[in-house]
């Protein structure tokens, strides 16, 4: 997943379950300049903050196997 959609993905999941971004920040424990930042694209957050931000969102962070393009 690249940058842009994973901040996609959060910003969208975070508008399904209706909560602000403060809220969000607040919650997960990351700061609210970070969040607005990974929301934006333009932070490359590390895997605990996602992690912060995924499990208050109810999201899943899976690591897969890519498949061999042939």
């Amino acid at each position: 997943m690249h940058l842009t959609e994973l901040a996609n993905t959060i910003k969208e999941r975070r508008k399904t379950v209706e909560i602000t971004q403060n809220y969000l920040a607040e919650l997960s424990g990351v700061g609210l300049r970070t969040l607005k930042a990974i929301e934006s694209g333009t932070n490359n957050p590390t895997f605990e903050t996602i992690y912060k931000i995924a499990e208050v969102l109810g999201m899943e962070i899976k690591l897969e196997v890519k498949k061999p393009k042939l």
